[in-house]
């Protein structure tokens, strides 16, 4: 039976063990494909001969993308908006989550389900673009902040986490004459790291991959965000790789090894805009699955 059970037991996990392997080679083949296809050889990229390792590495088309005009300044925008809006975010989930569990807060259930409401009532794109351009949100870089720092579903969040937080903690902070700014700034903050890393990882992400909100509000190319850009490049790459061609000299004197292609342009670019948030990940992995976890499910 013993024997019977560790044999059971030893297929169970290579079965599972190699599942999950292909699961995660699967994810993240399309990565390893793209960013191949920006070190290898640009003529044999755009014949799509270039599968599972890279032919005639170069960086160069890293080099020459980052030439192109308005690409620094969108990556300044995108990166400006993701962490200020990011921090305000995180603030504003956690304090309001941390109002939303005082009894003594006047109006509280009123508060909360007026909050919570917003999540199932949308009033479409029109009225939208009215209210932020009557609030001069236009070509404003406020209009990339303003509109998410309270989001619902994060207040969730952050209000089940803290519930989940013992109330003797609070009780003798306020006991020693703390009011309700330090108990949230000195003991609630501290403790619900795991769900303002949660937060903060959601909020970034929606905050670097955002480009509607430029679409719509912004025609001055200062505002411009390196997702907008990327779109740009992406309908243009043809062009846009001509451009550049153009930029390094006569064609007769280019190798077509290193010779832009529309191909090049679309895959470097968009290895440009995705690196930012793979890198980020990671240091927030540990805290994520403990945040979501306990902010999802109370106990």
């Amino acid at each position: 039976m013993r024997s019977g059970r560790k044999i059971g037991d030893i297929a169970f996990h290579s079965v599972n063990y190699t599942f999950f392997t292909l699961f995660t080679l699967i994810c993240l083949f399309p990565f390893y494909y793209l960013f191949i296809n920006t070190i290898s050889s640009n003529d044999l990229s755009s014949r799509g001969l270039v599968t599972f390792y890279p032919k005639m590495i170069h960086f160069t088309n890293y080099i020459e993308v980052l030439k192109v005009k308005g690409l620094a300044n969108a990556a300044v925008v995108s990166l400006l908006r993701t962490v200020i809006g990011t921090v305000l975010t995180v603030a504003a989930s956690a304090f309001l989550g941390y109002l939303f569990t005082q009894r003594k807060m006047w109006g509280r259930r009123f508060w909360y389900r007026f909050v919570m409401i917003t999540m199932y009532f949308n009033a479409g794109i029109i009225p939208w673009y009215i209210i932020m351009m009557n609030l001069n949100l236009t070509n404003n870089f406020l209009a990339y902040i303003l509109p998410a720092i309270v989001s619902p579903f994060y207040v969730i969040l952050a209000k089940t986490f803290i519930e989940s937080i013992p109330e003797v903690l609070q009780e003798s902070a306020q006991m020693d004459g703390a009011g309700y700014w330090t108990v949230f700034a000195k003991i609630i903050f501290p403790l619900i790291t795991p769900i303002s890393a949660t937060i903060a990882i959601f909020s970034a992400v929606n905050q670097w991959n955002s480009f509607i909100d430029t679409v719509f509000l912004m025609t001055d190319d200062k505002y411009y965000t390196l997702q907008f850009v990327l779109y740009k490049y992406l309908n243009e790459s043809t062009s846009l790789a001509a451009i550049i061609r153009n930029s390094q000299g006569s064609l007769g004197n280019v190798d077509l090894t290193n010779q832009q292609t529309a191909t090049s342009v679309r895959t470097t670019v968009s290895m440009i805009v995705v690196l930012p948030i793979l890198f980020v990940y990671p240091f927030f992995q540990r805290y994520f699955v403990k945040g979501i976890m306990i902010g999802a499910v109370k106990g």
